[in-house]
């Protein structure tokens, strides 16, 4: 069976990321005869935000100029998430987060074992997107890690540290250095990226493209 590495670049509070990780999954459905080996990586869309996150009605208001001009943004990523089974609670949602603790927390899930590091990715981006949870508060992230499965002593005596801070600032800086301005991004065996939340035909062909090459590469 061959195998194929995607590297997904993507930040929580990104709701074209959401629906990139559902068609990522139809794509991996698809792919009876390759094996993927999924990893995620850190990418902060505001990376100004303050720890503790900004009132998300400011932040709209900021970033597109208020929440009408919002509505008009959302109403399109509502519809394709939709399509792809995301319910979409845009208006429970009263904060916007600084995404680095959720990232540190998914960086610890990868140590858990097969299909944690994806556990702990679908679950922050349902708590964000369909739950209105506050991703800045560090309560919030480790209820979301103990879901998982993640030991709750370990994670109140990490989260609140300085632990892997640098390692996930410098993972977002490569990121950028890469050429990476939007998410997600699926990295593909480090040589080739899908850009943006494309449909699942597109992953899956450039997955069966890159499984291929490295076929003949072989």
């Amino acid at each position: 069976m061959a195998k194929v590495e995607v590297d997904v670049v993507s930040d929580i509070m990104c709701p074209w990321c959401y629906i990139g990780r559902k068609r990522l999954q139809s794509a991996l459905d698809s792919l009876d005869d390759i094996e993927v080996e999924v990893r995620w990586r850190p990418f902060q869309l505001d990376a100004t935000l303050p720890p503790e996150g900004k009132d998300r009605q400011q932040y709209l208001e900021d970033k597109f100029g208020g929440p009408e001009q919002a509505r008009e943004k959302y109403r399109q990523i509502e519809v394709a998430g939709k399509a792809e089974g995301i319910d979409f609670s845009f208006e429970k949602i009263a904060i916007a987060p600084n995404t680095l603790n959720a990232h540190r927390l998914i960086r610890w899930a990868a140590n858990g074992g097969e299909g944690a590091q994806q556990k702990m990715v679908d679950r922050l981006f349902e708590m964000f997107f369909e739950e209105g949870a506050n991703l800045a508060d560090l309560d919030v992230l480790i209820e979301a890690g103990t879901n998982i499965g993640m030991d709750r002593e370990l994670l109140q005596s990490m989260l609140p540290s300085d632990a892997d801070i640098q390692e996930v600032e410098k993972e977002v800086s490569h990121a950028q250095q890469m050429g990476i301005r939007g998410v997600p991004c699926f990295i593909i065996n480090n040589k080739h990226a899908v850009m943006g939340a494309q449909p699942a035909e597109t992953i899956a062909q450039a997955i069966r493209d890159a499984a291929a090459e490295e076929k003949v590469d072989a």
